[in-house]
């Protein structure tokens, strides 16, 4: 059977963007044509297009109208906006996480400062405006939440559907060192500091579990209700001492967040994200069903294991993402992308795109996901009251 090609095209020229080009290179359902690269700063276009051997555009509108499918990898900030000139093109448009936010106002904008109420009323708007779009739209979103498509988080649905288990407890976590990028540190170009940036990883895979498990028993998913949450600024403490080892760059936002989740029917989740972890990143979820438990290690996991006692012997070798260090013993990952569910994810995307079903990790989810935070943000204003989650 002869495959359908596809014609893709890149919005935005970092980090984001080089993986999901390197994702697509593994998409089997379909032949990907990546048509180009936009990014509003035109030599990172050319830098990216020369480095990747691809077309640089010089404008949004001539890529969008190029192409069947448009993965936007820019700052949360740009999502909406690109988002819905997607949509009105009835084009698919595959988005990173997070989907949207409350980015702020005027030059003096601070973090630190501004009514909490304010972001998540904005943030809410923001996402009802996109699933508009969506809904006058021929096109779909799909939620570039890798963590749903993880190898492991996927047999731990099958587990959920095939043993009609319950889940009483979740927990579940993200945390590293810290972000490479100089606007993660500052809200108003990420919409938030640590719960955002990596909460919405664990929590984007919570809330999807229960909504498999809502929908096996009784036709529909299991959505979050209330939120109570800290969040803590540990490396904007006067007396941090920084050894080198942990970014200390953020402005006005959190590096370390603790979010309690209470879903419609009374089952918990446990949600901690922070900047405070040393020796790589450190992804997991774990289930406490009513009749079984599962612990699904995204990174590290001990797949394979490494002992170099020079750390100059590997400094042509990848070990694993914000490692730190080669040397001593390392969780070495013999294919990063793939326990980390990039490749499954495009490769679902794709065959969503050619079938026309909703993504598993659709704009519902993410919505579900961007309320959730903003409704802890709040909370955490309160010194952790419990919020009541609407959406």
């Amino acid at each position: 059977m002869t495959k359908k090609t596809v014609r893709a095209g890149i919005i935005g020229s970092g980090f984001a963007a080089q993986f999901h080009l390197d994702a697509l290179q593994r998409v089997s359902v379909a032949l990907i044509s990546v048509v180009g690269v936009y990014s509003r700063n035109p030599q990172n276009s050319e830098n990216f297009a020369s480095k990747n051997d691809l077309t640089p555009f010089y404008s949004l509108e001539e890529l969008i109208n190029s192409c069947d499918v448009l993965h936007v990898c820019t700052s949360p900030v740009s999502h909406e906006e690109i988002a819905i000139q997607v949509l009105k093109k009835d084009k698919d448009v595959i988005i990173e996480k997070p989907l949207t936010g409350y980015f702020g106002s005027g030059e003096n904008f601070n973090g630190d400062t501004f009514p909490r109420k304010t972001g998540l009323d904005y943030a809410v708007a923001s996402v009802n405006r996109m699933l508009e779009a969506e809904n006058s739209s021929k096109g779909m979103i799909m939620y570039a939440e890798n963590w749903i498509y993880a190898p492991a988080i996927q047999k731990e649905r099958e587990v959920i559907e095939k043993t009609n288990a319950q889940i009483l407890w979740i927990q579940a976590q993200q945390g590293h060192s810290g972000s490479h990028s100089l606007d993660y540190g500052k809200w108003k170009f990420s919409g938030g500091g640590s719960l955002m940036g990596k909460g919405c990883h664990p929590l984007s895979a919570a809330i999807y579990l229960k909504g498999v498990e809502g929908k096996v028993l009784d036709g529909k998913p299991i959505r979050p209700k209330k939120v109570s949450c800290q969040t803590h600024s540990i490396t904007r403490l006067p007396d941090f001492k920084n050894q080198g080892h942990l970014k200390d760059s953020y402005t006005d936002v959190e590096d370390y967040a603790s979010l309690h989740l209470v879903f419609e029917d009374g089952s918990i989740a446990d949600i901690v994200a922070s900047e405070l972890v040393h020796g790589g990143v450190k992804n997991y979820l774990e289930v406490h069903a009513n009749n079984h438990r599962t612990i699904c290690n995204l990174t590290p996991n001990n797949a394979m294991q490494t002992y170099n006692p020079v750390d100059t012997n590997f400094k042509d070798i990848y070990v694993s993402e914000k490692l730190g260090t080669k040397e001593g013993w390392s969780n070495i990952s013999p294919d990063e992308s793939w326990f980390n569910g990039y490749q499954h994810e495009l490769d679902a995307f794709y065959k969503c795109h050619i079938s026309r079903i909703s993504a598993e990790s659709n704009s519902l989810l993410a919505a579900d996901v961007i309320v959730t935070i903003y409704s802890a943000y709040l909370s955490a204003s309160f010194k952790g009251k419990e919020v009541s989650i609407d959406l």
